[in-house]
């Protein structure tokens, strides 16, 4: 087996190695906060309805609540980790809808008032590549100066017909362009990608990982194609259900692997499936947890004697 760039002996560049490297000896919880943002193909800027798939309280643990104050979410959710982990700092997480979609002296004022509660360490911000310009991204990189700061930007798919299907209202070049000024500035990103989306096949996914090797993102979390309760994709999915392929577990472990040995080894991931709750979900309905699909994930690079880059080429 060779010498993993990321200095230990895991198959894939795992996003929790990489962390404690930042915070060592340091127990730290994302505590979710919802500030009552929406999107720009919400509101009519790029289109109404929202993302096809996207039921956000497929995502939204319980203690969040936009009617609330980011303090008071803060408050609500540290003390049910504190209960169990008296010494865990805080990551305060903006994570519904778009989180820079606001003008600047509001973004700074929420995101200054998470900064200031006890425990909380730094930022982690979920948003659309659209909706960071310049001046927001300047004062991230002040920010990130003083302390964490991490930039999720939901990507998606790179092919701009799959993004229209989406109802997505950006382009792909229009994410790369978010994720290289945000590395310009030296803010890391994580990319948020979906694989199984209609319209897409198995080689568009290899060709993905390809593409996202190419782009100074930082981390990526996958997720397979779930279709949520609520959603125009599940209209779309109950009348015409032969246009969608939802894997079961065995085949996207497989796809999973086969996209890590094409992905840029120095880029970390943090997960490979998302789990909405029982209630909200309509298929695919795997009951397994996330640890379990990772462990799934080793023993499968394991069996095949592979690793995250393995056929990772630069050009």
């Amino acid at each position: 087996m060779p010498q993993f760039l990321w200095g230990h002996s895991r198959r894939y560049h795992d996003f929790q190695s990489s962390f404690r490297a930042v915070f060592p000896g340091m127990k730290l919880q994302k505590i979710s906060v919802d500030a009552a943002f929406t999107c720009p193909n919400r509101d009519g800027s790029r289109g109404m309805g929202g993302c096809t798939y996207c039921n956000n309280r497929s995502f939204t643990p319980y203690f969040s609540g936009a009617k609330t104050s980011v303090s008071a979410q803060l408050e609500k959710g540290i003390r049910f980790f504190t209960h169990k982990y008296p010494q865990m700092n805080f990551l305060a997480f903006f994570q519904s809808f778009s989180n820079t979609y606001a003008p600047l002296p509001v973004l700074q004022q929420l995101y200054e008032e998470a900064l200031a509660f006890p425990g909380v360490r730094g930022l982690v911000i979920s948003t659309r590549p659209d909706c960071v310009d310049g001046n927001i991204l300047d004062y991230l990189a002040e920010l990130s100066r003083k302390c964490y700061v991490m930039l999720e930007l939901g990507i998606e798919s790179h092919l701009d017909h799959t993004l229209g299907s989406l109802n997505r209202g950006h382009t792909f070049a229009e994410s790369e362009k978010a994720i290289r000024d945000a590395a310009a500035r030296g803010i890391p990103t994580t990319a948020h990608l979906i694989l199984g989306l209609p319209g897409e096949n198995h080689q568009d996914w290899l060709d993905q990982a390809a593409v996202i090797s190419r782009l100074p993102v930082m981390n990526i979390k996958l997720h397979q194609l779930q279709i949520h309760k609520g959603t125009l994709m599940a209209k779309q999915y109950h009348a015409r259900p032969a246009d969608f392929h939802l894997f079961s577990e065995e085949e996207y472990a497989s796809l999973v692997v086969d996209y890590l040995e094409l992905l840029n080894p120095r880029i970390s991931v943090e997960r490979f499936t998302s789990q909405a709750p029982p209630r909200l979900l309509i298929a695919p309905a795997w009951g397994i947890k996330n640890y379990a699909f990772t462990a799934k994930i080793n023993k499968l690079l394991e069996e095949r004697e592979t690793w995250q880059g393995r056929l990772y080429t630069t050009f």
